[in-house]
Order: C-alpha cells, then structure tokens, then sequence
C-alpha cells in the first residue's frame, strides 16, 4: 500500500481510506443487486399469488351476480303468475257484479211499480242486493 501512497502521492491513510470506501461501495452495490433480485422475486411471487385471488374473487362476483339474476328473474316470473292468476279472479268477479247488475236492471224494468215515487218490497229487496 506504501507504493500506491507513493505512486499517487498521498499519505497511506488517504489511500486506506479511498481502498475501503471502494471496497464498501463495491459490496453495498453487490449488495442492493442482489436484493433487487430478491425484491422483484418476491414482487413476481406476490403478484402471481394475488393476480390469482383476483381472478377467483371475480369468478365468484360473476357467479354471485349470475345467481342474484336468476333469483330474481324467478321471483317476477312467480309475481306475474300470481298477477295473472289475480287478473283473472277480478276479471271472473266483474262478470258475476255485470250479469247481477243486469238482471237486477231486467227485473226493475219489469216491476210494474217502478213508476212509483216510493219504493215498494222487490225495490228494496234490488237494493239490499246491490249492498
């Protein structure tokens, strides 16, 4: 080390000093190398992992979202059948009060008092039946 003191015309600390700041510059370099590999490894093994759990989890948000149509889909089939089928009921009860609504009609229309201005027995009889 004398020599390289010599050749560059420093004292021998000077050169030990610059030979150790090369030497710990060398391996801190070695060093963030090497971790920058194990860095982007252990990034690389992450992200497979979790690029994984990501696709599962969307799989299973599709399935859910596919499930939750098809439940409902099920459910407004069901509250149309049963619209329908209440339709029909109404429509059924609508033709019994039209039928009553016209023989009752028939049957003022033939009463031979119902010029009258008072309401005899069958007039009443009509009207409670109305009720």
């Amino acid at each position: 080390m004398t020599w390289l003191a010599k050749v560059l015309g420093l004292d021998r600390l000077a050169v030990v000093l610059i030979i150790a700041a090369l030497a710990l510059s060398a391996a801190g370099g070695a060093y963030l190398y090497v971790d920058h590999k194990g860095y982007n490894r252990g990034y690389d093994a992450a992200a497979g992992k979790f690029t994984a759990q990501i696709a599962e989890m969307k799989a299973a948000a599709v399935e859910a979202r596919d499930k939750e149509a098809s439940r409902q889909d099920a459910a407004n089939n069901a509250a149309k059948a049963r619209e329908a089928q209440r339709i029909a009921e109404i429509e059924a009860e609508n033709q019994s009060l039209e039928q009553k609504i016209e023989e009752l009609r028939r049957e003022a229309d033939q009463d031979p008092d119902a010029s009258r201005s008072a309401v005899n027995a069958p007039g009443v009889r009509r009207i409670n039946q109305i009720r």
